[in-house]
């Protein structure tokens, strides 16, 4: 054999050997995806809306209102708040009924879909705020009612 063929030989075997890889590795990412894949959270099977009656009342991001400590703006989540910003802060019970971060909630009565961004003292219960932004007298002119809120949950699959 001649250094040419040889060469030849060992070019074509680097480059099928290159293929081979760029193959493998490929499978091994569909494979990863697919496992680690989750549920798809707008799936009917995955979620469904619960209703539950609150005591719905609303804030605005002034200090009086929410901490006498730090940036009004700040929830207790770490979210930056800003008015037009559809967002609740929800009683620690809800938040153990599936009411979590970032849950959309339909409030009966308002309009769009608003969700969790801040949670409220231990000391309420079944209740919720709605951010007004500061426009304070919006806030007092909604005062505190009873309604009916939706929220989208996983479903208990233990059933």
């Amino acid at each position: 054999m001649s250094g040419i063929t040889i060469y030849s030989i060992f070019k074509a075997l680097n480059r099928l050997f290159y293929q081979v890889l760029y193959i493998f590795l490929f499978a091994m990412m569909v494979t990863l995806y697919l496992s680690c894949k989750k549920s798809d959270p707008n799936s009917h099977d995955a979620m469904e809306w619960e209703e539950v009656t609150v005591s719905a009342s609303a804030y605005n991001s002034v200090p009086n209102q929410t901490t006498k400590v730090g940036n009004p703006l700040i929830t207790a989540f770490g979210d930056t708040l800003k008015p037009g910003l559809k967002a609740i802060a929800v009683s620690r019970d809800l938040i153990k009924r599936g009411l979590t971060y970032n849950t959309p909630v339909r409030i009966d009565g308002l309009e769009g879909v608003y969700f969790v961004k801040d949670k409220m003292h231990h000391r309420w219960k079944n209740k919720i705020d709605i951010y007004m932004g500061d426009n304070v007298d919006s806030a007092k002119i909604w005062g505190r009612k009873k309604v009916l809120i939706h929220y989208l949950r996983e479903k208990d699959t233990t059933k």
